[in-house]
């Protein structure tokens, strides 16, 4: 008997603590899509990414000419002289292949550095939501992780008027 009651008083607290959470979704990508402050985001890229490419450009010009410098006067290069020009030759190539990988680093952390402002202030209002409707969690819908939230859950659109952005269709 006390068992029963153990069991059936456990069940009552698990569906009265179930019946206090609220859990909602939000698709922050989404909603960083939507605001007007990534244009500005994007024409910033694509400034830096042009400064890389140039940054780029100088380094295989300089490689193509010591090729081809290399290529006209090996005939008259010591060897010592070839040595060292092989090397400076092998050793630009390299700095090409290493700034190329880089680039990709960098962009991304050009793209965190400008988003993170804007990420910012989606996090204020998603915590003003969040405080107005007594949600105990919140999920990010945009990831891998989430299986299945209804519609009727998702505080996106509530985030964006908060924000007193206009959705884009």
């Amino acid at each position: 008997m006390k068992k029963l009651i153990l069991v059936f008083s456990f069940a009552l607290l698990s569906i009265s603590a179930f019946a206090q959470s609220k859990v909602g979704t939000i698709d922050a990508d989404y909603i960083l899509a939507q605001m007007p402050e990534m244009t500005t985001v994007n024409e910033g890229l694509q400034t830096y990414n042009q400064d890389l490419q140039k940054e780029l450009q100088k380094n295989v010009q300089s490689y193509e000419s010591l090729v081809k410098d290399y290529q006209e006067n090996n005939t008259t290069f010591t060897e010592e002289e070839k040595t060292a020009k092989e090397s400076e030759i092998i050793n630009l190539e390299n700095d090409i292949k290493n700034f190329r990988q880089k680039a990709t680093v960098m962009m991304q952390m050009k793209r965190n550095e400008l988003t993170q402002p804007l990420y910012e202030q989606i996090n204020d209002a998603m915590l003003q939501v969040i405080q107005e409707e007594n949600y105990t969690q919140v999920f990010h819908s945009g990831g891998n992780d989430l299986a299945f939230s209804s519609q009727d859950f998702d505080i996106t659109i509530k985030v964006l008027r908060k924000m007193g952005i206009e959705v884009k269709e």
